[in-house]
């Protein structure tokens, strides 16, 4: 069981907007820990159920210890939630009523996996959520060719240095093999110019975003499951959508637009709802999430 718990962001607004109310089902994309399923599931009952997905089987096993309170009214499922239309056909899940998509890895990821998640520990690079996937962040450092790297950088990481880090990984991987979080931060701090490897957030960060990304395919994923999403909620169902940064939060923005305008759905926030001060004191990692969410007409 995970030693750590995880702390849901934006939870009482995720609640607003997902509307639960008893006896209806939802399903929780990437239930990692179970934190929003927990207060989905206090709303939901006494018979409604939350079907779980989290493509990191260790996630499922720490969610599974989390919401073992309910028991018989939660389903969990090893897999990708781009496949959830399959798996809601599997399991003749039905209605479905809502559908929470938080995009953001979480506490345990970053605190225990030893996956190389995170800038302030060394670990070796990984970064795979679905530890069957044969792509790693080491294989993509030492083996992507330059004007690859600096395509990821650049589009993944949105980093204006994204040629000088490209460089500087593919002069040191020449000397030896990048293995480490400490030596990729090393090398990430001698692409940049002296005065942009201090700041408010790490020089680091927009690297192992766009590393992260590429080894989990983050944004094909979403922009495959959004659709899905829609396809498989019940008229009057709910969606809503927790991005961590500018790229996601563009292909939700869009995708829910053209949905409108297609008249499938009923978008409910004008605006994305960010954290409030409160909760970014409280869970620094809630200051850059942004929900959007749609009712289907």
């Amino acid at each position: 069981m995970t030693d750590i718990i995880h702390t849901p962001v934006l939870e009482k607004e995720v609640l607003n907007y997902l509307d639960p109310k008893p006896n209806e089902n939802f399903i929780d994309c990437t239930v990692g820990e179970g934190g929003h399923s927990v207060s989905i599931l206090e709303k939901s009952g006494p018979n409604g159920m939350l079907l779980g997905i989290d493509l990191d089987s260790r996630q499922v096993e720490n969610s599974r210890n989390r919401l073992s309170d309910f028991k018989e009214r939660v389903i969990l499922q090893n897999d990708s939630y781009v496949n959830m239309k399959d798996i809601v056909v599997r399991e003749n899940f039905k209605p479905v009523n809502g559908i929470l998509i938080d995009l953001g890895y979480s506490s345990w990821q970053i605190e225990q996996s030893k996956r190389g998640f995170s800038f302030s520990r060394d670990e070796l690079l990984d970064m795979r959520y679905d530890m069957q996937n044969t792509l790693t962040a080491e294989k993509i450092v030492n083996e992507y060719p330059e004007n690859e790297l600096q395509r990821i950088l650049r589009d993944y990481g949105e980093e204006k240095f994204f040629r000088q880090i490209a460089s500087r990984i593919v002069n040191e991987r020449q000397k030896k093999r990048i293995e480490s979080t400490k030596h990729l931060i090393e090398v990430i701090r001698m692409g940049l110019p002296p005065k942009f490897r201090k700041g408010r957030i790490n020089f680091a960060t927009k690297t192992f975003q766009a590393l992260r990304i590429e080894v989990n395919g983050e944004l094909d994923n979403l922009k495959k499951a959004l659709p899905k999403a829609i396809d498989i909620l019940a008229p009057g169902g709910r969606l809503a959508v927790i991005s961590f940064h500018s790229l996601e939060d563009r292909i939700v923005k869009n995708f829910l637009k053209d949905k409108e305008k297609e008249n499938l759905i009923k978008i409910s926030t004008k605006k994305p709802i960010i954290a409030s001060s409160k909760e970014v004191f409280n869970n620094p990692r809630s200051r850059s999430a942004k929900l959007r969410s749609a009712i289907k007409i």
